[in-house]
């Protein structure tokens, strides 16, 4: 079990047009988000003693989410490269590998960066927050590293949020609670706790699937 999603909150605010956009990126290294990813693994495989954590050097992840080229890709850039170099001696079945990812607000072209709170909308008064936790889950094989499809991953996730017809109260954010300025991230007891609920519960909806054998 690898856990790479760090230690960073994006905060990220749109107006109507890409010159009223601002974005930034806050450390939190207090808030135990990897650690938070350990432990609903741990309570999604039944404290399996199979299960363990591997430990990597800090920055091993900096090419994935920096690559040198977003139009050629370098291989060596990818996961299952990153995870083979990390993971020389680990002798493991599997591979559960846990990231961050850029995804896109649903009928916008607005991107939002890993994990963190955006705000949207005309000055101070057309205005709504929101939390975000982009988080992917992938599954390598332990012998050559090649992805093992799970191809109804987060299926009934999408089915849910496609249905769901009120706003997501994990999501929603008061725009009081939206962190102006962004430096008051780290210290904001709140936030923290709402972001933790969010990412546990996009990853207890999205595990079973991956740990399930075959």
């Amino acid at each position: 079990m690898i856990s790479a999603i760090g230690d960073r909150f994006a905060v990220q605010k749109f107006g109507l047009t890409i010159f009223e956009t601002e974005e930034s990126e806050v450390p939190v290294e207090g808030w135990g988000l990897d650690d938070l990813v350990v432990a609903r693994v741990r309570a999604a495989t039944g404290a399996d003693p199979t299960v363990r954590r591997i430990a990597y050097p800090k920055g091993a992840f900096e090419p994935f989410y920096h690559p040198t080229s977003r139009f050629l890709p370098d291989p060596r850039e990818g996961l299952p490269a990153i995870v083979r170099s990390i993971t020389p001696a680990a002798n493991c079945e599997r591979y559960l590998v846990v990231t961050r990812f850029k995804g896109q607000v649903p009928g916008t072209n607005l991107m939002l960066d890993g994990i963190g709170a955006y705000s949207r909308g005309l000055g101070s008064l057309v205005r709504h927050s929101h939390l975000f936790a982009n988080v992917a889950v992938l599954l390598l094989d332990g012998s050559n590293y090649e992805t093992i499809s799970r191809p109804f991953a987060g299926l009934g996730t999408r089915l849910a949020e496609g249905l769901r017809l009120t706003e997501d109260p994990l999501t929603k954010l008061d725009n009081s609670l939206f962190p102006e300025p962004a430096t008051a991230v780290p210290g904001n007891t709140t936030l923290r706790e709402r972001t933790r609920a969010l990412v546990a519960a996009r990853l207890d909806q999205t595990l079973p699937n991956y740990l399930k054998n075959d």
